[in-house]
């Protein structure tokens, strides 16, 4: 059964909550995934009164890293397909030769 995010302490609520908050960065010729924009995090703390600021941004830290993590590898699973396919679909496999008579 999947973790619901009240099952957490307040202070990971919170950073999911504020994380959520944020865009993503993307990598404008590859369009590899680069993590969130943490330039609004002040004005989010203080705006959200957060009070224990270290751990939730801590707790963002850590959430981040998975995600970050977890796209690489989506993408580079991806990567590995195509690869995959590419190379059967141009010659890359097997040839076999026909000999018909008639």
């Amino acid at each position: 059964m999947p973790l619901d995010p009240s099952d957490f302490p307040e202070e990971v609520q919170v950073a999911f909550f504020i994380f959520s908050l944020f865009s993503d960065k993307w990598e404008g010729m590859s369009g590899t995934y680069l993590g969130k924009d943490w330039t609004n995090l002040e004005y989010y703390l203080e705006l959200y009164e957060v009070s224990d600021k270290k751990s939730v941004i801590y707790f963002m830290h850590l959430y981040d890293n998975l995600i970050v993590e977890a796209r690489m590898n989506e993408a580079s699973a991806k990567r590995k397909q195509e690869e995959r396919k590419s190379k059967t679909s141009s010659g890359g496999g097997k040839k076999f030769a026909h000999k018909i008579q008639g």
